[in-house]
């Protein structure tokens, strides 16, 4: 099952990396001639952006790669884009980009299996305990099949619209974590923080995966490498090269020198989405790393059958 499969993230097998590494797990010492693509899982970055973001487009993206055979549908997020765009608004302000929660509600009702993943949401910028009951109902509805990835964010003006101190982002996502882990393990929850007080109080139904959806940790900065060490099912890079995705891992292997990871959390596995096409050897040298799915950006899309067209060349390409 794919909820199974999720925690078996592994070491590089081509580099000298010792047993039991604190991050990802134990190596494998034998070297592998091919790539597997069973191992590494293929994910589609952005079905809710761009010319995807109206529900025929979205469905008939969603529908082609649930038969393509793809693991996992990612999302994107900015709540607001800034006008004019400046640095380091990363997309001009009329870019469309649908809500994520509400991308993998509708997603959730016209897929089968593939799993449905935010990549990421902007944690601080929301209420936990709303966002705990809506990715509640998207797991429910998609029979187990939720991926929760998070993130602080970067860019300021965002953070003043929504009303969120800027300053307090990475103290808030941390926090937030806890407490929507809180509602998603515990039936009567009580959990006290500096932004979040929830006690006397019930949230049913809980997510059906147990104890709770797998949490991904974004970014590329020492403060959230630490956070996916200590807090994380998992770790998301986007835009990364090899190389960078190299650098990622190191810091990761850094930050686990330094922080307490709990056992419950499992491996930490590592989802990146490269900047743009990738062929099998730059899929082998991704896998060599310590990556177990790439998350591909399909590309400026002008249409749908744009999406599909990339959905099953890739499959077609890795044999999916």
């Amino acid at each position: 099952m794919a909820s199974q499969r999720y925690y078996a993230a592994r070491l590089p097998i081509a580099n000298s990396v010792a047993l039991s590494d604190p991050i990802l797990g134990h190596a494998d010492s034998r070297r592998r001639s091919v790539v597997s693509w069973a191992a590494m899982k293929i994910g589609f970055f952005g079905f809710n952006n761009g010319a995807l973001a109206e529900s025929e487009a979205m469905a008939q993206a969603l529908k082609a790669m649930d038969d393509a055979g793809f693991e996992s549908a990612w999302t994107g997020e900015h709540v607001v884009l800034i006008d004019p765009q400046e640095p380091p608004s990363p997309a001009p302000p009329d870019f469309p980009m649908l809500d994520t929660v509400a991308a993998l509600a509708f997603a959730a009702g016209i897929t089968r299996r593939i799993r449905l993943a935010s990549g990421i949401i902007l944690l601080a910028q929301r209420n936990p305990v709303v966002l705990a009951k809506e990715l509640s109902g998207v797991d429910r509805l998609s029979k187990g099949r939720l991926i929760f990835g998070v993130g602080v964010g970067y860019v300021p003006r965002e953070f003043e619209v929504i009303g969120v101190p800027y300053r307090e982002r990475g103290a808030r996502v941390s926090e937030h974590i806890e407490a929507i882990r809180t509602l998603w393990t515990q039936e009567q929850p009580e959990f006290k923080g500096r932004f979040t007080q929830i006690s006397g109080v019930r949230q049913q139904p809980m997510p059906m995966q147990r104890p709770h959806p797998p949490i991904i940790i974004g970014g590329m900065s020492p403060a959230a490498y630490r956070r996916a060490v200590r807090q994380g099912n998992g770790w998301y890079g986007f835009a990364q090269t090899v190389e960078a995705a190299a650098a990622s891992i190191a810091g990761l292997k850094e930050a686990a020198a330094v922080e307490s990871r709990p056992a419950g959390l499992g491996e930490l596995e590592i989802t990146v989405t490269p900047p743009g096409p990738v062929d099998a050897d730059a899929v082998k040298r991704y896998e060599d790393l310590g990556v177990s799915r790439l998350a591909l950006l399909p590309g400026r899309l002008r249409d749908a059958e744009g999406a599909v067209r990339f959905i099953e060349r890739t499959a077609q390409q890795f044999s999916l």
